[in-house]
């Protein structure tokens, strides 16, 4: 369960994210997902097909990437972040579709369709460094300077992976 997952009547809202979840892991440099502390350095985050596609266009013009748009996704560890891209449906497989019992889009999240494909090829990405602001109704990330692009089709791909980064002390 993703640490940022708020629950309802005893049941996690997979599709939303909790504000005071959020802004904690935010402040206190959490992984989004586990809800431990990510040392500093580099931390990961899973990508869906149009940002996946915006980073491997700069990195093959030797362009720097920097996510114009603030996302409510936060920043986790390199494993967790391989690990939610195989374990969510939507992260993990092109044709999975977002849920639609979700709601509450603005001008923020109006361009997340729900029951839409994500199509494409999603990716899991490192970072050298992030930015946050926490304001009254949302957590805003930024992300700069890639420094590992991975890129999959279905995210099962990352499974290798994810096993040696398990395997480390």
């Amino acid at each position: 369960m993703p640490a940022i997952t708020p629950w309802e009547d005893g049941a996690p809202q997979f599709a939303l994210t909790d504000h005071g979840r959020s802004a904690a892991c935010a402040r206190e440099r959490l992984c989004s997902v586990c809800n431990t502390v990510m040392p500093r350095g580099a931390v990961w985050r899973v990508v869906g097909a149009d940002e996946s596609a915006a980073i491997a266009d700069a990195l093959a013009a030797g362009r720097p990437y920097r996510n114009v748009a603030p996302t409510l996704e936060g920043p986790g560890h390199r494993a967790c972040m391989l690990y939610a891209a195989m374990v969510c449906p939507y992260l993990a497989r092109p044709n999975a579709r977002r849920g639609l019992s979700a709601d509450g889009s603005d001008e923020l999240t109006a361009h997340v369709v729900r029951g839409r494909a994500r199509g494409g090829a999603g990716a899991v990405v490192g970072f050298g460094e992030y930015e946050y602001a926490v304001t009254p109704t949302r957590v805003l990330f930024r992300f700069l300077d890639v420094v590992e692009f991975m890129p999959h089709e279905t995210a099962d791909a990352h499974l290798d992976e994810l096993r040696a980064e398990l395997a480390r002390p």
